[in-house]
């Protein structure tokens, strides 16, 4: 008998510690609740220093923020098609604005300042998700999405559809140039690590940076593409596919939030950085979580 209760407490031991890690990112009894609706589709979420969180509602040329007291105001109409943001260290506003395939900031009168457009001679074919690293260097996503405001004729400009870095001085240099379709990314609170999404290939790869920002020894790290991601103070990745789903920083799977309509992007917001925010085509989501993030 001793013997198998010794067998019982070890089958216990490994279940929690197999099963149970999904348990230290949900509250018990926290629910997935709608934080806003009306939109045609909400992209790019982004974190102030002050918590809230600016998002797009990128088919009406608007910037929306949150608020976890106040809800939601309309910030911004005319972003010049702002999709990803992120804020730099300066507190502005950094946009993928693909209206004319350009890298921006939106300054303290929400002016929108050009920090870069093409590559080689040619226009970008459309800035998609980014992510500013300790150093301020700036890596974007470029793949091809054709939009309906573009003029007629225009389509995609560079050869390939890569990912980008561009460096405090403003030089730039392509990083990636082997996805099918490169959309969300996200580094680690160090820059020494970079996650990118192959959307097209089902795909999330990780890669070293390098001290002059590029980027290698590219390694599988999970089998879902993701339109946006993020991560949280404990190294977990969020990814942004039918779900949200959770990897480790091994590439384990440890959590899944399920969320009423499919998610685009993620990112943590609130005084206390510990409310996941989801971008979810026509709507908002939050949820809180026992972990905070870092971006």
């Amino acid at each position: 008998m001793k013997k198998l209760g010794l067998l019982l407490f070890f089958v216990i031991i490994l279940y929690s510690v197999v099963f149970g890690q999904s348990k230290n990112y949900t509250i018990r009894g926290a629910q997935v609740e709608k934080a806003g609706t009306g939109y045609s589709f909400t992209e790019g979420p982004a974190v102030a220093p002050d918590g809230r969180v600016y998002f797009t509602d990128q088919p009406n040329d608007k910037i929306y923020v949150w608020d976890e007291k106040e809800g939601i105001s309309l910030w911004l109409e005319g972003t010049n098609r702002s999709n990803g943001l992120y804020f730099n260290k300066k507190g502005e506003l950094v946009t993928c604005a693909d209206l004319y395939n350009q890298l921006a900031y939106f300054d303290a009168n929400k002016t929108l300042n050009i920090l870069h457009e093409g590559y080689n001679g040619k226009l970008l074919n459309a800035p998609n998700d980014l992510w500013i690293a300790p150093d301020g260097g700036i890596y974007f996503s470029d793949p091809y999405y054709h939009r309906k405001w573009w003029e007629k004729g225009r389509g995609e400009e560079q050869e390939v559809r890569g990912v980008y870095y561009l460096n405090p001085n403003g030089k730039i240099i392509r990083v990636i140039d082997d996805f099918k379709q490169p959309n969300g990314l996200i580094g680690t609170p160090s820059g020494k690590i970079l996650y990118v999404s192959d959307i097209n290939d089902g795909k999330i790869w990780k890669y070293d940076v390098q001290p002059d920002g590029s980027l290698a020894n590219k390694t599988f790290f999970a089998p879902k593409g993701s339109d946006g991601m993020t991560v949280d103070n404990a190294g977990n990745i969020y990814l942004t596919s039918g779900k949200v789903w959770v990897y480790s920083p091994t590439g384990e799977l440890v959590q899944e939030i399920e969320v009423p309509e499919k998610p685009s992007n993620v990112c943590f917001g609130g005084k206390k950085r510990n409310i996941l925010f989801i971008t979810a085509r026509t709507s908002v989501y939050t949820i809180k979580l026992k972990v905070k993030g870092v971006d």
